[in-house]
């Protein structure tokens, strides 16, 4: 930091030993051994066009990461400081971000609920190639927990890995066949039923391998694929859900009902999750927009 930026500095602090803890400028002053009139010079000083910018810059950083509950980093806080008109790189908002004390939260260790189930399981038919060209090619799902102040309660999803959008997803207080059931068929309702060749990927819990599960895919035309026991990396995309929706959300509730958890959960996947949170494999769109950005594009050429 230059002279000036020090000049600030001082003068900054001199100003909140008054507001903060009701020390008299003048005593700050003495303290520091400065003249009054050079700190009210300071104080009255019209701020340069630099430091406007400035805090136009951190207002701007600090919206977009309460937007996000919290959760953003310097990364996405960019890219919604971009679409709002900023000419401004990544670091300059990670160095913002630091000074300004905003962090997102670090991952806690996941517990994993997969227990394989006793009938054969399907071939995997991904090979950790967690992507599709167009929509209704592939989805992936799985379960986590949800602790309540009632009890725990399960939360089974579908996600097309075209968009990272979550098509289906399902709560109860049992991790079961019916919960997938349940999540599936809310996905097959949000493309209008029209799923037939879907490729469905999970791992080979129970809830996937029951006969009640394979028989729901068989009348909707959804192909099973599942990976290996014990290997997170063969459903990576699925985990990859379960580790967001816990670190930007979940874990920052306290749910004292399984009705209020499922209400709020519903809300943050509806209005957060797929209509606004930026993901990378959707060129920082949000998977709605992706999705409609990519469509548009289709039509214009073919047109």
């Amino acid at each position: 930091m230059g002279q000036r930026g020090d000049e600030v500095s001082v003068a900054a602090f001199i100003a909140s030993q008054r507001t903060e803890h009701g020390v008299p400028h003048t005593v700050t002053c003495r303290a520091l051994g400065l003249s009054e009139s050079w700190f009210y010079k300071w104080r009255n000083r019209q701020p340069t066009p630099a430091q406007r910018r400035r805090a136009d810059l951190d207002e701007a950083i600090r919206a977009s990461f309460a937007a996000s509950g919290g959760t953003y980093g310097s990364p996405r806080v960019t890219l919604d400081l971009r679409a709002a008109g900023w000419r401004v790189g990544e670091n300059t908002v990670a160095a913002r971000m630091a000074a300004l004390g905003l962090a997102g939260r670090t991952p806690r260790r996941r517990r994993s609920l997969t227990k394989q189930g006793k009938r054969p399981a399907a071939p995997d038919r991904v090979r950790r190639q967690f992507t599709a060209v167009a929509p209704n090619l592939l989805w992936c799902g799985d379960l986590t927990e949800i602790t309540t102040d009632e009890g725990k309660l399960y939360l089974s999803t579908v996600i097309d890995l075209y968009s990272r959008r979550l098509l289906g997803y399902a709560m109860g207080e049992h991790h079961d066949a019916d919960l997938t059931t349940a999540s599936l068929s809310m996905a097959a309702a949000t493309r209008g039923g029209a799923v037939d060749g879907v490729i469905f990927h999970s791992d080979r819990g129970s809830e996937y391998s029951a006969a009640d599960y394979a028989k729901a895919c068989r009348r909707l035309g959804v192909a099973q694929s599942m990976g290996r026991v014990g290997c997170a990396l063969d459903n990576a995309a699925a985990e990859a859900f379960n580790s967001t929706i816990k670190v930007e959300y979940i874990h920052r509730q306290r749910f004292r009902t399984r009705a209020e958890a499922r209400i709020k959960i519903a809300t943050w996947i509806v209005d957060f999750y797929n209509a606004r949170r930026r993901h990378s494999a959707c060129d920082g769109m949000s998977p709605i927009d992706y999705e409609r950005f990519m469509a548009e594009a289709r039509g214009a050429q073919a047109a």
